[in-house]
């Protein structure tokens, strides 16, 4: 007899699960069922910004797989239907048709929770007023640019400073907008250490944007029309056509926690290292919905990325198909861009450190993206934690130019093998003056990091 997977989510990890397990098992061995509550199957959403701003031409060029190929390949993806409870117990799922408001149960011998997140947004007067978007899915990204279009004002204001809101102050720049950030932090960015985020800050003032820091939102104001007129804060009240929010992303884990499945300290779902929910032999859970394991505090943390999704996708579909694969951890890399910006990190910060207790040294280096004198050569800044008595790296920083984020995955290879400093000192890097100094900058920042290591004892 056949068995069937019930997969709850149609985009990275959901349908990356699936897909691995269809190649592994064929339609007479496992029947495949997916829900997706949106309008689009296997996207990048990390590419919404991009096509906001107009570097992607169309919706389309996001979209890795439609729901029509997925059925070609004997998975029955049911798009527009939302589940709305999960009877562990019964091994079944409640599923809304949003069309027709029809409920069927469906049910299971393997369950898939691939929800996603969802948009943090305060309940603040004001916050569901016509021109207020949150952007997580393409449905988000759709609805923005159609207010955009109907809009005839040009005054933006993004609330958050972090990744969404940064990248979305930039799409919002090259559309012609007068961009606003209103951020509560010390410096744009929180995933940087503050000193590392006011170089962002000032590069972003630079471009025009309009950054306001320390800035707690009170209400969103409105029109006669309903649509917003202005932001709020207690300072002060900054005029806006539009309004986005960039505040990051919680857990999309109603139905997880309605259901009884574990979930951790960040809202996320907890899973063993084959992603299957802890306490529950057949059901598994993935992407912006579970919590993973740092690697370099060995804690729980929540990181919603679009490359971690497809990996526990990978994983989850070899092990429901009969293989086996593990996801071992994270350390926190991720890169990003404001104009020509570049930044990224990996591993901990100086608060992450002390959270966790470690005693640490950091140190800050400028160099350049180049050879000095090869032409196009651009500023960097790297900055870098260790351990304080072992030398072991802890975290990794870099603002700068072109060819600079990238340098970052040195960083995170050494961070997964558990590298001390004074050891990156002698990884054979590729030079050549077109691509590097000759002291690749994350190598000179490891070299003054044993530095430190030592003057420390």
């Amino acid at each position: 007899m056949s068995e069937r997977l019930v997969v709850i989510g149609g985009d990275a990890a959901g349908m990356s699960a699936a897909s691995q397990a269809r190649r592994l098992k064929g339609p007479e061995e496992l029947e495949i069922v997916a829900f997706e509550r949106g309008h689009f199957s296997s996207y990048s959403a990390c590419g919404i910004p991009y096509w906001v701003g107009g570097d992607v031409a169309t919706r389309d060029q996001l979209i890795a797989r439609s729901p029509e190929e997925h059925r070609a390949r004997a998975i029955d993806l049911r798009m527009r239907t939302e589940v709305t409870a999960i009877d562990v117990p019964g091994q079944r799922v409640l599923a809304r048709d949003l069309e027709t408001g029809a409920e069927t149960w469906t049910g299971f011998d393997k369950l898939v929770v691939a929800t996603g997140a969802r948009p943090k947004r305060p309940a603040l007067p004001g916050i569901d007023a016509t021109g207020v978007h949150g952007v997580q899915t393409l449905d988000d990204g759709q609805a923005l640019l159609d207010s955009l279009d109907a809009t005839p004002g040009r005054r933006a204001v993004v609330i958050g400073a972090g990744y969404i809101g940064v990248e979305m102050a930039e799409a919002l720049l090259n559309r012609g907008y007068e961009v606003t950030v209103l951020h509560r932090g010390e410096q744009p960015m929180a995933t940087l250490d503050p000193d590392m985020g006011r170089l962002v800050h000032r590069a972003m003032d630079g471009l025009g944007i309009t950054t306001v820091a320390s800035a707690e939102v009170t209400k969103i104001l409105t029109g006669e029309d309903g649509g917003v007129r202005a932001v709020a804060t207690d300072e002060a009240e900054y005029p806006a056509d539009v309004v986005v929010l960039g505040m990051g992303v919680v857990p999309e884990t109603s139905l997880a926690r309605a259901a009884g499945l574990p979930l951790g300290n960040h809202g996320g779902l907890l899973t063993d290292l084959a992603m299957r929910v802890r306490g529950h032999e057949n059901i598994w859970a993935g992407g912006d919905c579970v919590e993973v394991l740092d690697l370099v505090s060995g804690r729980e943390r929540y990181v919603p990325l679009g490359t971690h999704a497809n990996k526990h996708g990978q994983v989850i579909g070899s092990n429901v198909g009969g293989d086996y694969a593990t996801f071992p951890g994270v350390v926190g890399t991720a890169v990003s861009k404001v104009c020509d910006l570049e930044l990224a990190r990996t591993g901990l910060r100086e608060k992450d450190a002390r959270e966790v207790g470690l005693q640490y040294v950091t140190v800050t280096v400028e160099s350049t993206s180049r050879a000095g004198y090869y032409p196009g050569a651009a500023a960097m800044t790297v900055k870098m934690l260790a351990e304080r008595r072992t030398g072991r790296l802890l975290g990794t920083q870099i603002v700068g130019r072109e060819g600079a984020a990238k340098r970052v995955d040195i960083a995170a290879v050494a961070l997964t093998a558990g590298m001390t400093v004074e050891r990156m000192t002698a990884l054979d890097l590729g030079y050549a003056p077109p691509f590097s100094p000759v002291w690749d900058p994350v190598l000179i920042a490891a070299r003054k990091a044993t530095a430190a290591v030592r003057a420390a004892g």
